[in-house]
């Protein structure tokens, strides 16, 4: 049975033959591959495949030749373009065939079958660069055009049910063939074949544990087959809903929104701190109602025990995830803190005994031990990455899971994959040859920054300076909208990451804009939960927000002027720190803090009592947060001078009075960055350097205190004033 477009309940039908019309055949491709994975009931983020069959002109030859256009290892369909996908020559793919059935041994997990991802490459067609996925035999061997192989929850249900084989042919009849859990390679290919051969009328075949792979000579067919067999599945599944029972009913109610805000933002910091024993990780947040009904259900324990089916799944979420059981309506935030100490260390000894129990002679060193997701009864799940895009990711395949849990207890019984197939998926050599094949990780690509000040000059320009080198910046100052601003850049420049997860302002990418007076308390403390809630926890602390009031006759407002000095310059400094300290000493993880602080604090000079008295209490402040926060945090501060170029605290009537002041000629249309410019280029000649101080220069050094790189450095002042002889240490 095909549905019509406007039947779909399950799915969001999005082909647009108008637009589908325009496009080449590869073009077609990505579109069909796009709006597939625009709906996460399709497929999860970087899982699935398509490919199409096309016939293109050889670069050498001149003839016509077949060419598999398949989604490249590593792609992600929802984002996708036509350099993510790999082109071989389909004739020298079959020929393959010849070199498989040719080895001693031949089969899945056989040698031969991995030793064929390497002869992939010497079926490249016109020179592609993009490497090829393990699923490529899948879509080669299908004698159609159109391969597509989705990742539906509702058909993932169906296949990780218990028994699986019979609902295939209840749900699907003859349309689609149903074959044992298998990991996809090239013999799996081979047997993909064989069906095909073997069923000649039909679609598709629902692959045990893992998904569906079905197929068509026309790419809107194979489009329009696949909706049709995940909304198949997903009736299915709605018709035998457990409603109240879902998950076996519920053992716990969930905590209201603003009560579970605050149990997450005490306790993120420190379960952070628990799971980055190996390295860092950055924390995403869901509790949404799906989320919160599975962790407060009776067979929330049991389901999260089996772990998860789909391979995609557990490569992101490992072998399961750690529940917590927690009675949220009588237990303490402390009991729940004892309760993930021990969960958290319970996990680690579980995680390496199922490692030693399941390692092969070749298998690649154990990775880091801690869960990737966590279950808190009343709260909803943490998802823990590398960066905050992967963390998302995990969050994302953990909400399918639980899905494909829903269903399949559903219509059956939920069924996990045997721990070693798990692992061999895992550890799988050629899993490990991908995970080799990735970036380098940026220096701060496991860190939380916020930048206070962020709106403009010194603050702005440090906050791109951390972003370049990857890290999580929180773009925080006292004006909203330009703090926002600055967040808007880095996203535009840096992107907000593949992960569709995430409740709230968790739901993030690495930059977010906040509010804060540092003045007031409250509003520093509401920063740091929101950090919190969005990271799970922070790293570096720079300051760089700061005031400027020139004294004048009026002694009752220079009181005025030395208040506001004083309470900015200072206690706002104290204020932020002590408040950071929560979360640094709920961590337990090594951090940095950088104050802003002048030139100015070491120099008299008339005019500025108030601004050069408190950025001198300011540098004492520094030595002092560096004894009380050691060893823990090293306390920094850099010391900038006449930085005047894109600065607040240079606006325009105190450039034109500094302007006349020193007799430098300019013109009342000059515009304001034109006047900052030539106040700067006056300013740099009292220097040695003879050089304008930017904010760029002051955000390089802010970079260098919280890179690592002075890690054994704690209560000084970096002059960064281009050599002001006069500053120099007495």
């Amino acid at each position: 049975m095909a549905f019509n477009p406007s039947e779909f309940k399950h799915v969001n039908y999005l082909w647009n033959d108008e637009e589908a019309s325009k496009l080449s055949p590869v073009e077609n491709l990505v579109y069909r591959s796009n709006i597939l994975g625009d709906d996460q009931r399709i497929t999860n983020t970087g899982g699935g495949n398509t490919s199409a069959k096309i016939i293109e002109k050889d670069p050498l030859s001149g003839e016509e030749v077949e060419v598999l256009w398949v989604k490249g290892s590593g792609g992600d369909l929802r984002t996708s373009k036509v350099e993510n996908f790999s082109s071989l020559y389909m004739d020298k793919l079959i020929a393959l065939q010849d070199i498989y059935n040719s080895a001693d041994e031949v089969g899945v997990k056989t040698q031969i079958e991995d030793d064929m991802v390497a002869m992939y490459k010497h079926a490249t067609f016109n020179l592609n660069p993009r490497a090829t996925s393990i699923d490529t035999p899948l879509h080669a061997f299908i004698p159609f055009k159109h391969v597509d192989h989705m990742h539906p929850n509702s058909v993932i249900a169906v296949a990780a049910s218990k028994n699986c084989k019979a609902l295939t042919q209840e749900i699907f009849g003859d349309e689609l063939v149903w074959t044992e859990w298998q990991r996809p390679g090239f013999d799996l290919g081979l047997k993909l074949q064989q069906i095909c051969r073997d069923y000649p009328d039909a679609k598709g075949v629902i692959l045990a544990g893992h998904g569906v792979i079905n197929w068509a000579n026309d790419s809107k067919e194979c489009y329009q087959l696949s909706l049709d067999i995940i909304e198949k599945a997903a009736r299915y599944i709605e018709s035998h809903d457990k409603g109240e029972m879902t998950f076996g009913g519920q053992k716990y109610a969930k905590l209201e929104k603003e009560k579970r805000d605050t149990v997450l933002a005490e306790v993120l910091p420190y379960l952070r701190g628990l799971v980055s024993g190996e390295n860092k990780l950055i924390g995403t947040v869901q509790d949404d109602d799906d989320v919160l009904r599975f962790v407060n259900s009776e067979d929330a324990a049991r389901l999260a025990d089996l772990g998860t089916s789909c391979p995609d799944h557990f490569l992101r979420t490992k072998i399961k995830p750690l529940y917590v059981d927690w009675n949220p309506e009588t237990d303490s935030i402390d009991t729940l803190k004892t309760l993930l100490e021990e969960g958290v260390a319970k996990y680690k000894e579980d995680y390496s005994a199922y490692y030693e129990a399941c390692k092969h002679d070749n298998s690649p060193a154990q990775r880091a031990s801690s869960p990737s997701i966590c279950l808190i009864p009343g709260v909803g799940m943490v998802a823990w990455g590398k960066n905050k895009s992967e963390s998302r990711v995990t969050a994302e395949f953990y909400n399918c899971a639980i899905e494909v849990m829903r269903g399949a207890e559903a219509i059956d019984e939920y069924v996990a994959l045997p721990q070693q197939e798990a692992f061999d998926i895992e550890y799988w050599l050629l899993e490990e040859a991908k995970l080799q094949r990735m970036p380098k990780e940026a220096p701060l690509a496991r860190d939380v920054v916020v930048v206070i000040g962020a709106g403009d000059g010194i603050g702005k320009a440090t906050a791109h300076r951390v972003a370049k080198e990857g890290a999580h910046v929180v773009c925080a100052d006292l004006r909203l909208e330009n703090a926002k601003a600055t967040a808007e850049e880095l996203e535009a420049i840096y992107g907000k990451g593949i992960g569709v997860a995430g409740t709230g302002i968790s739901s993030c990418g690495p930059a977010i804009a906040l509010e804060v007076d540092i003045t007031k308390r409250e509003t520093v403390e509401a920063l740091f939960k929101n950090v919190a809630l969005a990271y799970g926890g922070i790293d570096n602390v720079i300051v760089t927000a700061g005031v400027f009031i020139a004294e004048g006759a009026d002694l009752a407002k220079n009181d005025e002027v030395f208040e506001l000095s004083f309470n900015v310059n200072v206690k706002g400094g104290y204020v932020v720190a002590s408040e950071a300290q929560k979360l640094w000493e709920k961590q337990g993880l090594k951090g940095k803090m950088v104050l802003t602080t002048s030139v100015n604090g070491a120099v008299s000079k008339k005019g500025s009592l108030a601004y050069d008295t408190s950025k001198s209490a300011a540098n004492h402040l520094v030595r002092e947060l560096a004894v009380t926060l050691a060893p823990l945090v090293n306390v920094n501060a850099l010391a900038p001078a006449t930085v005047v170029q894109g600065s607040s605290m240079f606006p325009r009537d105190r450039v034109i009075s500094s302007l006349t002041k020193y007799d430098i000629p300019f013109q009342e249309s000059d515009s304001t960055e034109e006047l900052r410019t030539r106040l700067a280029e006056f300013y740099a000649q009292r220097t040695l350097t003879k050089s304008p101080i930017t904010p760029e220069d002051q955000a390089e050094a802010a970079y260098l205190l919280v890179s690592g790189q002075l890690n054994k450095t704690t209560g000084q002042i970096i002059s960064v004033d281009g050599g002001l002889h006069e500053a120099f240490l007495r």
